[in-house]
């Protein structure tokens, strides 16, 4: 039975001395790179886990997480009281991946078969905002933007043509509430913030909706 499950665990690995074969390795599993996408805004618990990729079954959302904190991209935590509560965070390494998720992610949405009205998860879409921020339409401006996802808040700081984003509250120039499929067409489809009844704006409404014009899909592939 151990040659077995020898044998097999030995399948998966591709005997490749390639960065991007032992990589693969790691992330190749399905779920895998999306769960590190989920933490890359810090820590989750399990359920926030599960909320942020509806089609992962508990099962499989454990399997993972054991594979990724098996090869160190992840670890388990508990956080200090009041919370007082386990959560899954990426170890220093684990973050590291930022720049290749989102250089895949990118890479992807070229493709005519991208399906915008596919779940999105918060996360997704503040991640987005990061990747596909136009630096040139930017300029030197500078802006504090909340987004609100029910409980969910995170909060967006544009200085110096780059966009940063945290998990958390803050003082901010003006905050948008919705779904995050809401804001989809708002910020890479052209339409008037004003227009989406189902996004709520506090603050600063001129504000929000500069910053919403800030952001373009890459060219779809010919």
């Amino acid at each position: 039975m151990e040659l077995e499950k020898v044998t097999k665990a030995d399948r998966r690995r591709y005997d490749d001395a390639c960065g991007a074969a032992l990589g693969m390795e790691y992330v190749g599993e399905r779920w895998a790179l999306l769960l590190m996408r989920e933490l890359l805004l810090g820590p989750r618990r399990f359920g926030e886990l599960r909320a942020g990729l509806p089609g992962i079954s508990a099962n499989v959302l454990t399997q993972r997480l054991a594979g990724l904190e098996a090869v160190g991209i992840v670890h388990r935590h508990r956080l200090p009281p009041p919370a007082n509560v386990q959560v899954y965070e990426l170890t220093r390494w684990g973050y590291e991946s930022e720049d290749v998720v989102l250089a895949l992610a990118k890479w992807a949405l070229r493709s005519p078969t991208h399906d915008p009205t596919l779940p999105f998860s918060a996360v997704s879409l503040m991640l987005s905002l990061k990747m596909l921020l136009v630096a040139e339409r930017a300029g030197e401006w500078q802006a504090r933007v909340a987004f609100r996802f029910g409980d969910d808040g995170y909060v967006a700081t544009l200085a110096d043509g780059a966009l940063q984003v945290r998990r958390g509250q803050g003082v901010v120039d003006a905050t948008l509430s919705g779904a995050p499929s809401a804001f989809l067409p708002v910020v890479y489809g052209g339409r008037p913030l004003a227009t989406v009844a189902a996004i709520a704006v506090e603050g600063n409404r001129a504000i929000a909706e500069r910053f919403t014009s800030l952001f373009r899909l890459p060219p779809k592939v010919e």
